[in-house]
Parts: C-alpha cells; structure tokens; sequence
C-alpha cells in the first residue's frame, strides 16, 4: 500500500505503550503492508525504547512532512515534540501534557495543510491531562475544536465484522435517558451514513439503531424512550433517505446473522456500542473519527499503564488502525 503524501502518528501518553507499539509496527511495516508515517515524538525517547526492546531501527528526526516518505523504506522518520523532563513507564504525570496535546496539535495542523494525509493518534491518559487542565472528554472532541467548520464529531469502532457508533459517550450511564434526544440520534446517523459512503465505500449504508431499554422497551412497559426519542428519529433518518431500522433489541443486534443485515449499530450509550465490537474483534477494532475534513483513526485500547515498559504490547490494533486511516485517505483521494 502506498500514498502520497505519509500519516502522522501521535504520541500518546508517554508513559504507556504508545511508543513501544509505535516501533513494532514500524518493524513490521512490510509484512503489514503499511503506508508510510511519519511519528510525532522525541527522538531520543523513541532511540532508547528500541534499544530496550532489542530492535534494530534507524530512528531519523526530520524537518518537514515530505522527509518522511523517501526515508520510511529503511527509517522511522520522527518529528520532534519537545518533551521536556522525565517519564516512567505506567506512571503517566501532568507533566507530559504539554508534549502529549503538541503532538496531537501538530499533526492536525500537518492534515489541515494538506501535508500529511491522515493522523493515527496513539492513546492518551485523560486522567494526567486533566490534572493539567485539559477541558475536553477526549480525543476526538480536542480534534473536532481543532478542525475549524467541523460538524458534530461521532465515535464510529470499526472491524471487518462489526462497526458500531455510541451516541452519547463518555458520561455516567445515568445521565443517558436525559442526554438522548431524537435530533441526536438523527444528526449521528446523517453523519455515520455519509462516512459509510464516503470512507467505507458503501453506496447505500444501512444502519440499525438500537433500543435503550430492555426488548427496545417492550412497548413502553420497560421504558419509553424508545417510542418517544427513538422511534422518531428512525422515523426521520428514513425521510431523509437513509435505510434505518429500529428500535431493535440490544440483546439480539450483534449476532453473526444480524450483523449481515446493517453496516454500523447506533447504539445508544458507551457500553452497549464497545462490550460488543471489543469482544469481536479486541485486536482489530479501529477508533475512527467521523465528521472531521481530515483521516483520524485510533486504536480501540488504552494506554496499558499495567504493560508499559515491559515490552509485551500488542501492535495489532495499531497496525489495523494504519491500515484504515491509508484506506480512507485513498478513498478520499489524498
């Protein structure tokens, strides 16, 4: 696989695995079949991890974007992020946060410009940027601020089996049945639907949308949400020419034979969309941002403060979320 111009991948949480996981997919870069990227990193970090983990790789800072895609044959081309002071391995501080939301910075301003075709962004510790003062939930909405004229940003997890969207997110599951709302669910499912067609390749998208309750409620008997929030909403996406079925019932959506029948599952809260697709496929499953002018894509697992230093980290879910983010940017013709 190639592109013309390289990805950027972020740093992450420097005291994770994201450095370690950053490497070893570098290293298997032919193997995997990998688009050229470039790392927003520090250099020297990135040196001394592949001296403990025993790998043989040439890490090269560079100046510019460009640089990076002559020299990925036979080197990791690394921009400079400036971290400043001292990490350990599983214990992440506010200290880092500077360098962690610079990486992120940067490599959404290199999309924006056109010089890098999409952005991989190794995960973060929210805790520690917290502690700094960081204000927002995640990563994506951080991205979608920093991408001026963004609509809503929706959390699409993606596998070659499952794609699932949360509809709310990261809030208690407590303040869900307040949260919903019918333009909600619709704006969601506008936004999925166009990344089905534009990013996946599928021409007529087909979405099922979960219920929030027990049996989708069971005819208002356990719950309403379903008639008065959702319903509508289904109602609505289908006006606007769009398949959608539903309310289904949560507990019969993800079975293979279900699965067959639609593209993406709304789901209506974090865990109804993640317990699934993280038991489907916990390696392969990609955080994929859609909504943004510019590629993002993540991989579904977190930092893994328990294994970091260790050098057991898996790069699977890496390297599927390489993979993706060069899929789409070809898509979109980048």
């Amino acid at each position: 696989m190639s592109s013309a111009r390289p990805l950027a991948l972020t740093m992450g949480e420097p005291a994770g695995v994201g450095g370690e996981i950053t490497l070893k997919a570098f290293a298997a870069r032919t193997n995997a079949d990998l688009p050229p990227f470039l790392v927003i990193d520090d250099p020297k970090r990135l040196t001394a991890l592949a001296t403990e983990m025993n790998l043989n790789i040439n890490v090269a800072p560079i100046a510019a974007a460009a640089d990076a895609h002559e020299m990925f044959a036979d080197r990791l081309p690394v921009l400079d992020v400036g971290l400043s002071g001292t990490y350990v391995p599983g214990k992440p501080s506010p200290t880092s946060a500077k360098a962690v939301l610079g990486s992120i910075d940067r490599a959404v301003k290199l999309a924006l410009a056109g010089e890098v075709a999409g952005i991989v962004t190794n995960p973060i510790q929210k805790s520690s940027l917290y502690d700094s003062g960081f204000r927002f939930q995640g990563h994506t909405d951080y991205i979608a601020h920093l991408c001026p004229g963004s609509s809503t940003p929706v959390m699409m997890l993606a596998s070659d089996t499952l794609r699932v969207v949360p509809v709310t997110q990261h809030i208690p599951l407590a303040a869900v049945p307040g949260a919903l709302t019918t333009d909600m669910i619709v704006e969601t499912g506008r936004i999925t639907a166009a990344a089905l067609k534009i990013d996946f390749g599928i021409q007529a998208p087909r979405l099922a949308i979960a219920g929030l309750n027990p049996h989708a409620g069971e005819s208002g008997k356990m719950g309403t949400e379903e008639e008065t929030i959702i319903a509508p909403a289904v109602a609505a996406l289908r006006e606007l020419g769009i398949d959608a079925m539903g309310p289904l019932s949560p507990d019969t959506m993800f079975h293979g034979e279900a699965r067959a029948h639609y593209d993406a599952a709304l789901c209506m809260y974090h865990d109804q969309a993640l317990i699934p697709i993280k038991t489907i496929a916990f390696d392969s499953a990609v955080n994929v941002t859609c909504g943004l002018p510019i590629v993002r894509t993540s991989p579904d697992h977190g930092t893994a403060l328990d294994i970091a230093g260790k050098g057991v980290a898996s790069p699977a879910g890496l390297i599927a979320a390489i993979k993706m983010a060069g899929q789409i940017a070809q898509r979109r013709g980048l």
